[in-house]
């Protein structure tokens, strides 16, 4: 019984230290305008210690090599910008949001994820 009740207790901490407490601000995140305007933009909102934002971190860098000037690759680092929670809607990180070349969000992820899915996001967002 007390075996349980550790797992729990962990569980908890583990999600805590992932979920983002946000407060409604105007305030703008970071320095760079995003999405980027008139190019398919993907935002991972996350921080440098957040575990699952570390795994995505090569994936990211890879990413940005492979689609510079073809897609834009942004991460946000919430911990270093408090006021980005607020100005992505993020409820806890890693959060992957895509943007259409027009600027309007398609589609948002809450997690890790892989680089096939991101390219495939990718792809059907017009990008080669």
């Amino acid at each position: 019984m007390k075996r349980i009740s550790v797992r729990k207790l962990i569980g908890v901490i583990v999600f805590s230290c992932c979920l983002v407490s946000t407060a409604a601000t105007g305030a703008e995140a970071g320095d760079s305008e995003t999405p980027v305007p008139g190019m398919v933009t993907m935002v991972d909102v996350g921080a440098k210690k957040c575990i699952p934002c570390k795994m995505m971190a090569p994936i990211l860098e890879e990413l940005e090599k492979e689609y510079q000037d073809k897609a834009a690759i942004v991460f946000v680092d919430v911990w270093e910008n408090p006021d980005a929670g607020a100005k992505y809607g993020i409820k806890l990180i890693p959060t992957q949001i895509f943007y259409n070349a027009e600027g309007k969000e398609v589609l948002r992820h809450e997690g890790f994820l892989d680089k096939a899915t991101i390219i495939n996001e990718l792809q059907k967002l017009g990008v080669k």
